[in-house]
């Protein structure tokens, strides 16, 4: 009689128990790695909002209302108050929507800060908790380190 090559029942389920293992603990090493990574591009984006808000205060004196928006940061508006020294190409090539697809939001004057710019989580809607938090720069901080503590 011919023995046959081959592993036995026991030795597959065993294999697949230690892949299960191996896997669980990797999902868990990175798990909640896209949550940091988009506050992280939150943070970066709303530096570099600021940077240009900054520049058009510097040149015009003023800032942009709130009816004005963000887009006035990549094209001269033509709404009152029109800024007298825009620059021919504008103080940002594109704004940039928030890690979850949506636009951000700008207030001024604000009501946290002098300006307000802020997002509105991963829902898209004003309120909520957690991911879902409105995130902006008077709080972007304390998001970041209550979402790192959960580690």
């Amino acid at each position: 009689m011919k023995k046959q090559a081959g592993f036995s029942l026991l030795e597959i389920l065993v294999a697949m128990a230690i892949m299960a293992i191996l896997g669980g603990i990797m999902v868990g090493q990175f798990m909640g790695a896209t949550e940091k990574a988009n506050f992280e591009r939150l943070k970066a984006d709303i530096a570099a909002i600021e940077s240009a808000l900054i520049r058009y205060h510097s040149d015009n004196f003023l800032l942009p209302t709130t009816e004005q928006g963000l887009e006035s940061l990549v094209s001269k508006p033509n709404n009152s108050p029109v800024p007298k020294n825009y620059p021919n190409r504008g103080y940002m090539p594109k704004i940039s929507e928030d890690p979850w697809g949506n636009s951000y939001q700008y207030v001024y004057p604000g009501e946290f800060a002098e300006y307000d710019i802020y997002s509105l989580g991963a829902d898209g809607e004003e309120g909520g908790e957690g991911l879902a938090t409105d995130i902006g720069n008077w709080n972007i901080d304390e998001a970041l380190k209550a979402l790192k503590s959960q580690d």
